[in-house]
Parts: structure tokens; sequence; C-alpha cells
């Protein structure tokens, strides 16, 4: 791989009109956060239970006294015997970052519904210290698009991503946006899937950065090329 090699002064002409194009991305970027950080809220209605270390928890616990909570869908489904490899490859990303969240008046943890010994055990394995609880059998995962009922496994077709599509896996990737309000009243303000949790994946934003890119061009699908980090 070799790009053109050219002089200085032709490749701060070329570097200056890229840096028009990201001047003009970062102003369409703030512009559509501006859009999301004005969504409307609609309420939660159900009582989600959760299990953490500590025991039972509620969706109100998860706060952790903030009035902000992100939520990462790990896919981890409750007879697997491993965490996603790709969900591995962003939580990579997230050790941390909730203290830096805390002091923003956010809370951050990923949810999953596996067993609660069998996420500690993969978390260790992985030296990770981030916030990781259990969907305490509650319909949770499934009214956040982050699962699918035995029925819409079986045909193969599921809700996901604000729309009806293929899914081939029972627990899938998104993150969502809650809110509480003074009165201890909570609010869904957002969620993402597919290419949007990329956002929370640093490790592609540097990829981004460098000649090849992702380099994920002829692969089978865009991420064959992921591993766990301690089998690659």
């Amino acid at each position: 791989m070799l790009n053109d090699v050219v002089s200085h002064d032709d490749w701060l002409k070329a570097r200056l009109e890229l840096l028009d194009a990201e001047k003009a991305f970062t102003h369409q970027r703030e512009a559509l956060t501006r859009r999301r950080m004005a969504m409307p809220w609609e309420p939660v209605e159900k009582d989600y239970r959760f299990i953490g270390p500590s025991g039972s928890m509620t969706l109100a616990d998860l706060f952790d006294g903030h009035s902000q909570l992100i939520v990462y869908h790990f896919m981890f489904g409750p007879d697997w015997q491993e965490g996603c490899k790709s969900c591995s490859f962003w939580a990579d990303n997230f050790d941390h970052i909730p203290v830096h969240l805390a002091h923003r008046d956010v809370a951050f943890t990923a949810v999953s519904r596996a067993p609660l010994e069998r996420i500690e055990a993969y978390k260790n394995r992985f030296g990770w210290t981030f916030p990781w609880v259990q969907a305490d059998g509650s319909d949770f995962n499934l009214d956040y698009q982050a699962a699918m009922t035995p029925e819409e496994l079986a045909a193969g077709r599921g809700y996901y991503n604000y729309a009806v599509r293929k899914v081939g896996a029972s627990d899938i990737v998104g993150i969502s946006v809650f809110a509480r309000d003074e009165q201890g009243a909570i609010y869904h303000t957002y969620s993402c899937y597919g290419r949007g949790v990329e956002m929370v994946n640093g490790a592609y934003h540097y990829l981004d950065l460098v000649p090849k890119g992702r380099n994920e061009e002829g692969l089978d699908f865009p991420q064959a090329w992921v591993r766990r980090r301690d089998q690659y």
C-alpha cells in the first residue's frame, strides 16, 4: 500500500482541504448531539430487576445517586459460556470511564442476561472493573431491543434497531440511556443499535486515523477479524 507521495506544500494543501471537511463534520456532529439531547422522554413504567455483586437491584439503584444512566447491552445470553467477542472488544474501552462520567452526573453499567457468576468470571478473565449486572428474569433486554424472544429467534426475524429484520442471536448489542427526575421517576431518553454503538469504541476511532483505516474490506463481515483479547 502506498498513497501518492508529494512535496510538503502539496501535502499541506491536501491537509488543509481535509481540515475544512473535518471542521464541517464536527459542526454537523455537534448539531446532531443537540438533537439527541433534545429528544423527548418516555416514562419507564415496569419494575425492572437486576442482580449485582451485592444482590438484587432496581433500575433506580443502577443510577448510583446520579440523574443519568448509560446502559451497555452486552451480548451474553443466559446459556452462553462466553460473552460476545465484539462486545468484549467494545468493553476493553470501558474501564476507568465511569469515574469520569460520574463527575458529569452520569452512571454507567453493562447489562446481560447471563448468570451473574458467569458474568463475574468473564469480567475477571479480562481484568475489567466497570459495573456489570445481570438482568434478573425481567423484560428489560427484550423491551429495549437487546434480546429476542424464542419465537423471533426461531423465525430468524425480530424487532431490532426500530425495524423488523433478520436476527441470528438471542442477545444483541445496544446502548440505552435513562434519566431520573427529582421525584425519582425514571425516563427512557435514547437508545442506539448496530453501528450506532461505534460512538463508544475508541479503538475504532484510532483505526480511522491511519492509512489502512479499519481494513475490513473483503472480510466475510466487518468484524470477522476481531478476537477476544486473549485469543489473538
